[in-house]
């Protein structure tokens, strides 16, 4: 499932991309170049990141499912134990 952003978050991107260039690399670059290089980026590199969420959330949710009973468990006929206190 390729990533996709939509036309805002691509605008607030660019300039961090165009930033980082001109920081680490003091080489000035537009909007069509910093465009390219974060097309490649999502491209290339993005399907590492989204994998690894995909992972994690997995073993986030089956570590949840596994102890279900005690995740979501409440305790019933409460009411005059709790009113003791």
């Amino acid at each position: 499932m390729p990533i996709e952003l939509n036309k805002e978050e691509i605008e607030e991107i660019l300039p961090s991309i165009k930033k980082y260039i001109l920081e680490e690399f003091e080489e000035d670059i537009g909007d069509l170049k910093a465009q390219l290089l974060l097309n490649y980026i999502m491209k290339e590199i993005g399907p590492y990141a989204y994998n690894r969420g995909v992972k994690d959330a997995e073993k986030f949710f089956r570590t949840k499912l596994e102890d279900l009973q005690g995740t979501c468990y409440e305790f019933e006929l409460t009411y005059w134990h709790d009113k003791k206190k």
